[in-house]
């Protein structure tokens, strides 16, 4: 499987999540019917930068081989980030399925929990060049 094209979306897809969570804490908080105070809006911005965090080292490990026991902890922690927030993401289209955009994230973020459990289960590749 080639990594480097999972570590480019997952990259980009946190980035963008960083990016709106950082600059728009009152729009999101909004959005889900909940009155922006100082303190939500603080962890919403803190949530948008533990994203962009998590964009930045995936995006600088993209050319990195990943699986087996190769960057074993980048791998373990977008596993766990993917599959606990999936999960999450589940109960909560669950609980209120009337929030359209929450199902497209939902779905995503499945897909990365299957993609990168994967990888971490598997034997990389090594491409020749």
């Amino acid at each position: 499987m080639n990594t480097k094209l999972i570590m480019i979306a997952s990259s980009l897809i946190m980035g963008g999540l960083g990016v709106i969570a950082s600059f728009f804490p009152d729009e999101i908080l909004r959005s889900f019917e909940q009155t922006p105070t100082d303190i939500l809006r603080l962890f919403v911005q803190i949530t948008g930068a533990l994203y962009l965090g998590f964009a930045v080292m995936n995006w600088m490990a993209k050319t990195v081989l990943i699986g087996g026991i190769y960057a074993r902890p980048l791998c373990i922690g977008n596993f766990s980030h993917f599959v606990i927030a999936g999960l999450a993401l589940v109960r909560a289209v669950i609980n209120n399925s009337t929030i359209k955009y929450l199902w497209v994230l939902t779905v995503i973020y499945l897909i990365f929990a299957l993609l990168f459990s994967f990888v971490l289960f598997t034997s990389p590749k090594q491409v020749k060049k």
